[in-house]
């Protein structure tokens, strides 16, 4: 009687059926991740650059392509938690109350004063830690944002990421908090 082991035969079949197949690999990496921070950063400048240069709606239009691009509203909520907002509006789970928070001008959200608009000039994401497990990343760490006076402003951030289906980081979680100080 021929007998032939399950893993032989899982093997022989394996590398047969994988010399042409398409693969799907929503894994993760660590220069995902900090590619997204780099770009997150980049876009919050840049949103500042284009409000300053060109107007209020400029910086509006970039902001919503920014979180459409950035930010995984196509996947569900996002929790986003921004630095400078109080109750009932802490918390934005929204496009709609993100997009606010950036740029202001929303008589929905009338505390809001844009802060992607407050003279940021450089941004960078410092991470104590990041953890990542398939298609999901979570980052722990700094931003740190420099004004047009060079003053540096640590913002504590921890991030979660996901990889959709087309293969793209989206932030799923957001939050912002100033670093704690006991003077």
């Amino acid at each position: 009687m021929f007998r032939l082991s399950f893993a032989l035969l899982a093997a022989s079949v394996a590398t047969a059926a994988s010399a042409n197949a398409p693969v799907y690999n929503a894994n993760i990496s660590e220069a995902d991740v900090l590619a997204a921070q780099g770009a997150w950063c980049n876009a919050l400048v840049a949103i500042n650059r284009a409000g300053e240069e060109k107007g209020h709606a400029a910086a509006r239009q970039l902001a919503g392509e920014v979180l459409d691009a950035a930010y995984g509203y196509n996947l569900g909520p996002v929790l986003f938690k921004p630095t400078l907002a109080a109750p009932p509006q802490t918390f934005r789970t929204t496009r709609d109350g993100a997009l606010a928070y950036f740029v202001g001008g929303d008589p929905a959200f009338k505390d809001d004063t844009g802060f992607a608009l407050k003279g940021w000039t450089a941004c960078r994401a410092e991470n104590a830690a990041l953890h990542i497990n398939g298609d999901v990343a979570t980052s722990m760490g700094n931003v740190i944002l420099t004004n047009k006076a060079g003053e540096l402003t640590p913002v504590d951030k921890p991030w979660t990421f996901k990889k959709g289906d087309d293969g793209k980081l989206r932030i799923v979680v957001h939050h912002s908090s100033l670093p704690y100080s006991a003077r």
